[in-house]
């Protein structure tokens, strides 16, 4: 997976199509992404002790990774990415549009 924490991306399928956020965790094994304020989910909690009212607990949910798009920050638009190796041995990502470092 070549996306990473902090990377600023949009969501290109779902109820959330075009909004743009920014990558809080990542998790590589289930190949999801959870993004900022987006996908949000509601949890609903009981009350702990007695008298204690329960409460609604809204979440951001993790989104496959295939359903978002790095935004490339010279050009403000969507971009797949590739990787390329410098010639110290390096590997960077680039933006398939620009051919620029991400």
């Amino acid at each position: 997976m070549n996306l990473k924490k902090g990377d600023n991306v949009q969501i290109i399928t779902g109820k959330d199509k075009g909004k743009r956020g920014k990558i809080v965790r990542v998790v590589a094994d289930k190949n999801q992404v959870v993004v900022e304020g987006l996908n949000l989910r509601i949890r609903h909690a009981r009350g702990r002790r007695e008298g204690e009212k329960g409460q609604r607990i809204e979440f951001a949910a993790p989104l496959n990774a295939s359903n978002v798009m790095v935004v490339d920050s010279r050009t403000n638009k969507t971009t797949r990415l590739g990787s390329k190796k410098l010639a110290d041995g390096k590997k960077i990502r680039i933006s398939r549009v620009t051919g620029e470092e991400i």
